[in-house]
C-alpha cells in the first residue's frame, strides 16, 4: 500500500475521499447509531474528529453511496432513502455576547433552508425559525429530518470565566435545544457533539430522550486512532518511527473501552517525523492553568485521581469539580472502572507523555516566577544530569530552582501549603521530562514519595520537612523500609535520594544519597 495526502486540518468527508487522503473508517459506528437509537449527545476533547465524524453522518443521510466504497457501511446502508440534514456548528470564531450568539444561529438556520430549498422564517425567534425549518423541510423532501450539531458547547466555553455571559449564553442554547425534543415527530435522528458534559438539567432540559454514549464502551473508538488503525491504514508512514515511543508519547485515551490515540498529534507526526506535543501546543486554555492554580491542587497526585460517574457529569457554569474539568478537555482520562451498587467509580490519570510533561510543564511556570530561572535550571539540564547519574548535578539545579524563588512569592502563590507548594514545584520539575515518574510507588514496606526511571537508572526519592537543621530521616526511611527492593532485578543502576527541605530557609538543606549497581 502506498503513501497518501495526510488528512491534517480536512473535516470534510468528500475531500478525503476524492482527494485520495488516509481514512479511518468510523462509518460501522455511525451505522450502529442510526439502527440502535435516535436522539444522542457525545462529549470529546478538542481536535478528536468530532466535526469529521459529523461531516461523515451528513453525506451517508445524503444518500452519496459513491464516497463510501469500500467502507463498513457500503453494503448495509439504505442509499435510496435520502434525508434532509439541518447541521448547526459552532466550531468556527469566538461568539461574545447572546446578541452574536443569535445572529450566528440565525443566519446557520437560513443557510439551512437555502440548502434545502425552503423559506427560513428569518423574523421569528431563533427557537421559532428551528422549529418552522424542521417541520418545512420534512414537508419539502417528505422525509424526517437529521439534526447535527457541532460543538454544542462552545459559547460557553468561550465565556467560561465570565460567569454571568456564560449563564446568559447557557440560557440560550437551552432554549435553541429544547426545540429539538418538540420537534421528535418530524426528526429521523440528532447527534450533538461538544467538549464539555454539561448537566441535562441545566443545558438538555425538556430534551429528555437524549442517549449520552460518551462514556459507553462500545463508543470510546468512535472518534480518535487505535494501535490497529496506526498499524494498518498508516502502515506506511511509520517506516524511521519508533513504534513503541509513538504509543509512549500519543496513545492512551480512554472512555471506558479500546484506548486511542488524538488524531492532531499523529497526523503533524507523520508529516514532521518528529515527537511533539502538537495538540497541548494548539491552545491549552488559560482558564484551566487558572483554574488548578486558584484550587491550589498538589501536583504529585493529579495524575491519580478518583471521581464517580456523578462527579465527571457535574459540569456547570461556575461549579465544575477538577477531575471533571481534565477529563473532559482531555487531560486526564480513564484508567480502571469499578462499580459500587449502583455507583461507578473512575480512577483518572495521565493519557499519555505528551500530556503529563506538557501539563506539569506550563505548571511549573504557574509555580515559580519565569523571570527569576537562573541560568543552567532548564529543563533539559536537569535530563542531562539524570541520565548521567550526576547527584551533586542534581543537588545543586534542585537548590538553585527554589533559591531563585522569592519569599514573598512563596506567601502570595495560591498553593500556600508548605509541603504542597514544594513538593508541587519538586514533581513539576521532574514530570515535565521524557522520564517515567510513579508517586506513592507503593510496596510491602510502606509507599515511597517518587520514584524516576531514566535510561538505565532508578531514582527513588523520599521527601522530609524539618524546621532547622537537617536530620538524615529521609534517607534512613528509603534504608529502612527496603523501598530498593523491588528495583535490584530490573537490571537498573539504583540511586537512593533523601531529601530535606527547611520551611525556615525555604530551600533544601539535605540531599543525601546512596548508589547500588
Amino acid at each position: 500500500m502506498g503513501r497518501k495526502k495526510l488528512p491534517i486540518g480536512i473535516q470534510t468527508f468528500r475531500e478525503i475521499r476524492e482527494d485520495d487522503c488516509y481514512y479511518v473508517d468510523k462509518t460501522g459506528f455511525a451505522q450502529s447509531l442510526v439502527d440502535g437509537g435516535k436522539t444522542y449527545f457525545l462529549s470529546r476533547p478538542r481536535r478528536f474528529g468530532k466535526s469529521l465524524f459529523l461531516d461523515t453522518l451528513a453525506e451517508m443521510f445524503a444518500g452519496n453511496k459513491t464516497l463510501f466504497e469500500g467502507l463498513a457501511c457500503y453494503d448495509t446502508w439504505d442509499w435510496d432513502t435520502v434525508y434532509p440534514v439541518v447541521r448547526i456548528s459552532f466550531a468556527e470564531g469566538v461568539i461574545a455576547d447572546t446578541d452574536q450568539l443569535d445572529r450566528h444561529v440565525r443566519g446557520q438556520l437560513v443557510d439551512n433552508a437555502e440548502r434545502l430549498g425552503i423559506e427560513a422564517a428569518p423574523d421569528q425567534d431563533v427557537a421559532r425559525v428551528l422549529s418552522l425549518l424542521i417541520r418545512r423541510a420534512e414537508q419539502a423532501h417528505g422525509q424526517r429530518v437529521v439534526v447535527l450539531v457541532d460543538e454544542y458547547d462552545k459559547p460557553i466555553l468561550d465565556s467560561f470565566t465570565d460567569l454571568e455571559v456564560a449563564r446568559q449564553m447557557r440560557d440560550s442554547l437551552r432554549g435553541l435545544y429544547s426545540v429539538l425534543k418538540g420537534q421528535d415527530a418530524h426528526i429521523k435522528f440528532v447527534l450533538l457533539t461538544g467538549v464539555s458534559k454539561f448537566s441535562k438539567v441545566n443545558i438538555f432540559s425538556g430534551l429528555n430522550n437524549l442517549e449520552d454514549i460518551t462514556l459507553v464502551p462500545a463508543y470510546s473508538a468512535l472518534c480518535g486512532y487505535t494501535d490497529e488503525d496506526v498499524d494498518t491504514v498508516f502502515a506506511p508512514e511509520l517506516d524511521g518511527l519508533d513504534r513503541d515511543q509513538i504509543r509512549y508519547w500519543y496513545n492512551g485515551y480512554n472512555w471506558t473501552g479500546e484506548t486511542v490515540y488524538n488524531p492532531f498529534d499523529l497526523l503533524l507526526l507523520f508529516k514532521h517525523r518528529q515527537l511533539r506535543p502538537y495538540w497541548f501546543e494548539t491552545g491549552t486554555p488559560t482558564f484551566l492553568l487558572d483554574t488548578l492554580t486558584d484550587r491550589q491542587v498538589y501536583l504529585p497526585t493529579l495524575g491519580d485521581l478518583e471521581a464517580s460517574d456523578a462527579a465527571l457529569s457535574a459540569f456547570e457554569v461556575g461549579d465544575v469539580s477538577t477531575p471533571a474539568l481534565l477529563f473532559q478537555s482531555g487531560y486526564l482520562t480513564i484508567a480502571a472502572t469499578r462499580r459500587i451498587g449502583a455507583v461507578v467509580q473512575y480512577r483518572m490519570k495521565y493519557p499519555n507523555q505528551e500530556v503529563r510533561s506538557s501539563l506539569t510543564e506550563a505548571m511549573l511556570g504557574r509555580l515559580r516566577p519565569a523571570d527569576r530561572q537562573p541560568p543552567g535550571t532548564d529543563r533539559f539540564t536537569l535530563y542531562d544530569r539524570l541520565v548521567a547519574g550526576d547527584l551533586a548535578g542534581v543537588d545543586t539545579f534542585m537548590r538553585t530552582v527554589f533559591s531563585a524563588i522569592p519569599a514573598d512569592w512563596h506567601r502570595k502563590n495560591p498553593i500556600d501549603r508548605f509541603e504542597g507548594y514544594y513538593a508541587s514545584v519538586f514533581y513539576a520539575c521532574f514530570a515535565s521530562l521524557p522520564v517515567d515518574v510513579t508517586t506513592e510507588d507503593a510496596s510491602s514496606t510502606g509507599r515511597l514519595d517518587m520514584a524516576v526511571h531514566v535510561a538505565d537508572r532508578t531514582y527513588l526519592f523520599e521527601f522530609k520537612t524539618v524546621d532547622h537543621s537537617p536530620t538524615g530521616k529521609a534517607l534512613q526511611q528509603i534504608r529502612d523500609k527496603r523501598y530498593a527492593d523491588k528495583y535490584r532485578d530490573d537490571g537498573t543502576t539504583i540511586h537512593l535520594v533523601g531529601i530535606e527541605f527547611s520551611q525556615e530557609q525555604r530551600n533544601i538543606v539535605a540531599f543525601d544519597t546512596e548508589t547500588y549497581s
